[in-house]
């Protein structure tokens, strides 16, 4: 695996955030994926639906679709790349983590617009709009949350977080930390059981909007590397941001992506946090297979490129233009890719 070093220049400092002359299309949604489940036999309650209403009987047997993903597009009449651009989260959050910053200045979303991208947000089985199912019914464990603590340290946003009172921040870190609570609202529960639906709906994705690029962060990560074992001819390049999990060279095909560039990309403060020495490891290893089997795969170390104090939530820190920026120059350099 090869590891870019570039230092940055005027260019990269110069990466235009500002809105692009372009055409809109269209704006539009869609779910995809899922399938009908049927429950049986659990019993009727009276429910108030709304202060002076009758009680109504609410009968939660039936037909119900579960298990799918909502997705948000945006068009452009005449977009630059041939190809759109797909972004999707990590674990606990939705497809917000693409739009509007935290602090009020636009996302990835609206940037790769303006590079020139038809631009695709998702929100995964279970999460934002794609909805949940009950449990233990259909999903087959109760969701978990994630407290502000967990994702202020596990982040790498700081060192500490002590409920209720100091936050202490890595110094030099690029996360807005006066929008941290604002962030916080972002956060989406999550279950442990539903990886294979998940992978099942991204799969169905890529076949209806695909060939494409795609951009994961974190948890979609994994989800990211498998869509493009499963459709190598769709999947034209993948961008991962710090990924938390990969594929096992022992037991997946890493030859069936010699024709598709991987790009993956570390922040800053990995190694002031246990967890991320461990979570580094697998989808390295995943890189280093894809090389040996003859693909490509590059590997951005910010820190190592000039670019300090990024956080796990990258695109949301005060530097993410420049980090998307980088990201956009990699695609180009693909070739026929773009």
């Amino acid at each position: 695996m090869r590891t870019i070093a570039i230092a940055l220049g005027a260019a990269v400092m110069a990466a235009t955030s500002a809105a692009a002359d372009y055409l809109v299309k269209e704006v539009g949604s869609f779910h995809v994926g899922g399938h009908t489940e049927t429950l049986n036999g659990l019993p009727s309650k009276e429910i108030v639906f709304s202060p002076g209403a009758p009680a109504i009987k609410v009968d939660p047997n039936g037909e119900f679709e579960v298990e799918q993903m909502y997705v948000q597009f945006v068009k452009q009449a005449a977009p630059k790349s041939k190809l759109p651009l797909l972004l999707w989260h990590g674990g606990g959050l939705s497809g917000a983590t693409w739009e509007t910053k935290p602090d009020g200045k636009p996302g990835w979303q609206q940037f790769f617009l303006n590079a020139g991208y038809d631009v695709y947000v998702s929100d995964a089985v279970e999460r934002g709009r794609a909805s949940w199912a009950r449990y233990p019914e259909i999903f087959k464990s109760e969701p978990f949350f994630r407290p502000k603590k967990e994702a202020w340290e596990l982040f790498r946003i700081g060192p500490s977080y002590e409920v209720g009172g100091k936050r202490e921040a890595f110094e030099g870190e690029q996360f807005p930390i006066e929008a941290f609570d604002q962030f916080a609202k972002q956060g989406i529960p999550r279950w442990s059981t539903n990886d294979a639906a998940t992978q099942k709906a991204y799969d169905a994705l890529v076949q209806k909007v695909c060939p494409c690029i795609i951009v994961v962060h974190s948890q979609g990560g994994n989800f990211g590397f498998t869509a493009a074992l499963n459709a190598p001819d769709k999947v034209k390049a993948l961008i991962t941001l710090e990924p938390s999990g990969a594929p096992d060279p022992a037991k997946a095909d890493a030859a069936r992506l010699k024709g598709v560039p991987h790009l993956i990309v570390w922040g800053d403060f990995i190694d002031r946090h246990a967890v991320w020495s461990k979570l580094v490891v697998n989808p390295n290893k995943w890189g280093q297979a894809i090389v040996a089997a003859g693909g490509k795969v590059d590997t951005f170390e910010l820190p190592r490129m000039g670019i300090k104090g990024n956080t796990h939530m990258m695109m949301m820190d005060r530097n993410s233009d420049d980090v998307a920026k980088l990201v956009n120059d990699w695609i180009e350099k693909q070739g026929p890719v773009n």
